[in-house]
């Protein structure tokens, strides 16, 4: 049995310019009726939802590596801070016990946030006599071979203080 839809004016309350088909069953459907030929077809082919997905996924393949890179690199200056700081409070302590260190090399420890940091002690002498330049440089091994930071400071000897009476 074959029908084909007749597409003729129908008002529809509250809008005249709306058409609805009409059926008449005494014209026949065949392949290329006006039914078939007006069908739009909604969605998207194979070859569209293909591209779609490999842009995707090359796009959240970049985003993946840029998080990695990002995560490492934190944890590099997490490293790299608390290694400053061992070499600061290092420095620090000399000063607080006003000590002048002798010229020369000198190895050391220290713990800080559960890693153990070691350190070398480099003091050289400067023009001035009362005072050396001290430079501590901070590694992660026990060998000393994956130099870290370094940091550069002074120390001075105690002059005796002159008073005026």
């Amino acid at each position: 049995m074959h029908r084909t839809v007749k597409i003729s004016p129908q008002k529809t309350p509250g809008n005249d310019r709306l058409f609805q088909p009409r059926y008449d069953s005494s014209l026949p459907i065949g392949k290329y009726s006006s039914l078939q030929t007006r069908k739009k077809y909604h969605g998207f082919t194979l070859i569209e939802v293909m591209v779609a997905l490999t842009i995707i996924a090359i796009s959240l393949g970049a985003l993946l590596s840029t998080s990695g890179t990002q995560a490492r690199s934190a944890g590099y200056l997490k490293h790299k801070t608390l290694a400053h700081w061992v070499a600061v409070n290092e420095l620090t302590q000399i000063r607080i016990a006003k000590e002048f260190p002798d010229v020369g090399d000198k190895k050391g420890e220290t713990t800080m946030a559960n890693n153990d940091w070691y350190w070398i002690r480099t003091t050289k002498a400067t023009e001035d006599e009362n005072a050396r330049q001290i430079t501590f440089t901070v590694y992660s091994d026990k060998e000393r071979t994956q130099n870290i930071t370094s940091l550069i400071g002074y120390a001075n000897r105690d002059a005796p203080i002159l008073t005026t009476q």
